[in-house]
């Protein structure tokens, strides 16, 4: 008796998990087995009354230590089962006006019985986790030679330890009718109570594809999945199944029916043409870093605003010449010198008159002193024309032999270019030429017009 209180309780405490156990479609068979007891008191058959003492361990209850019972059903649907049980135990205590006075007992016998069953699962009545159901049912109870035919009633409960796993403890009441009448014609079989516990274990549902969704709920029978997706799969984990992924291998928003947007700009990274870098929808995901509406990839100057009249440049001094192939961007100047302003006559009679009065000394290139300012007011011209060339004519008198004369006109134009070129003109802007006495500003016949050439 020990034994089995024992084996009771070690049973009761295994308890793992909260999982629903009821036998259903998806694993339509259980087997169960476990150990029982027969309690032949508390049946009203001695008129005793009913469940009396019917907890009464050490002086009614028969208990078997080893498997004593196994059964095996099947589930039919709507919550219902129909299945064979059948069960051995070894008896000696009898309920009360049976067997020897005064401890009722007689001398150690086997009863064998055998039920067709029908259980009713009650889980939708779950208790702390424990699963009650109700069964009915019919079957024939031997004890040595006598056999009888009996109606069995019984409550039970599954905890459930896994999925397919629970705890099952029931009651079965087992109602005999030989001994019903002036005879006794089975004096050996009485009607009883069979407690037994056990375990119960659920099987036949298949699942090809092992992913916990059996194959009639599988949408993806032959693909491991996710219940979440009746059992289809979510390859990027995005959590979009991948027959509505548009992206299946690629982590995703729904939003973008499962595609990624690397670089946050609104543009799926299929449809973007620029995906790491971002940009703007109208421009299928590319940029307008100016923000002048055309995209970088077509903007001559993406970094700059402009006019797409000007391949997106701007034309800061508005010459209609843009920045990029003006040479005087912040001076208006024509088209046909590079945007640059051309010199008005009034600068050029300016510039004219000043190269007319710089002095040299006598016979050498060497520019006097006094010329220098003049020569600034030279380059300042020329820095305001700054897309003009200019030429620097070099003169001479008729002192002196011609050859003499031509070199020295030369040497003189170069001078005043070098000293210019000193200051800042581009060299490539001015180009001399040396006349020497051939083009004299005034008569060389006379001192002051030999002073002026």
């Amino acid at each position: 008796m020990k034994k089995f209180v024992k084996i009771f309780f070690v049973l009761s405490l295994v308890i793992f998990t909260t999982n629903s156990f009821a036998q259903d479609k998806n694993n339509p068979w259980q087997f169960s087995f476990g150990l029982s007891a027969l309690n032949f008191n508390g049946t009203n058959e001695s008129g005793e009354g009913l469940f009396d003492e019917y907890f009464g361990l050490e002086e009614h209850w028969n208990v078997q230590s080893s498997i004593s019972t196994v059964s095996l059903s099947r589930y039919a649907g709507n919550g219902f089962s129909v299945g064979f049980r059948a069960s051995i135990n070894n008896f000696t205590k009898l309920s009360d006006g049976f067997g020897k006075y005064p401890e009722n007992r007689v001398s150690p016998m086997d009863m064998k019985s055998f039920d067709i069953l029908v259980t009713k699962d009650l889980s939708k009545y779950s208790f702390y986790n424990f699963e009650p159901y109700v069964e009915i049912g019919a079957g024939q109870t031997h004890v040595e030679n006598q056999q009888d035919n009996h109606v069995n009633l019984g409550v039970g409960v599954h905890y459930p330890i896994s999925e397919k796993v629970s705890l099952k403890i029931n009651t079965v009441y087992r109602k005999n009718f030989k001994n019903d009448g002036l005879v006794d014609y089975a004096s050996k079989i009485h009607p009883h109570f069979q407690h037994s516990v056990g375990l119960s274990i659920n099987f036949g549902g298949k699942d090809s594809d092992q992913d916990g969704v059996y194959d009639q709920h599988d949408d993806c029978p032959k693909i491991p999945g996710l219940p979440a997706f009746n059992g289809c799969p979510d390859s990027d984990g995005d959590g979009i199944e991948d027959s509505k992924d548009a992206c299946p291998e690629v982590p995703g928003l729904l939003e973008f029916n499962g595609c990624a947007d690397s670089d946050g700009d609104g543009v799926a990274d299929p449809n973007d043409k620029c995906p790491s870098v971002a940009g703007l929808s109208k421009f299928d995901g590319c940029p307008d870093s100016d923000g002048d509406g055309i995209e970088d990839s077509k903007d001559e100057c993406p970094n700059a605003a402009g006019p797409a009249g000007y391949g997106g440049c701007p034309d800061t001094d508005g010459d209609g010449v843009s920045d990029q192939n003006d040479k005087c961007p912040e001076i208006a100047g024509p088209a046909d010198n590079n945007g640059c302003p051309n010199p008005t006559a009034e600068a050029i009679e300016k510039l004219n008159a000043l190269g007319a009065v710089v002095q040299f000394e006598l016979n050498k290139s060497n520019i006097k002193s006094e010329a220098l300012d003049l020569l600034l007011a030279v380059y300042e011209i020329m820095a305001t024309y700054g897309n003009t060339n200019f030429l620097i004519e070099g003169h001479t008198d008729t002192s002196g032999p011609k050859v003499f004369n031509d070199k020295l006109s030369l040497d003189r134009a170069n001078e005043v270019k070098s000293h210019l070129v000193d200051k800042g003109v581009d060299a490539n802007r001015l180009s001399t030429v040396g006349y020497g006495e051939d083009k004299p500003k005034e008569s060389n016949k006379t001192r002051k017009g030999r002073i002026a050439n």
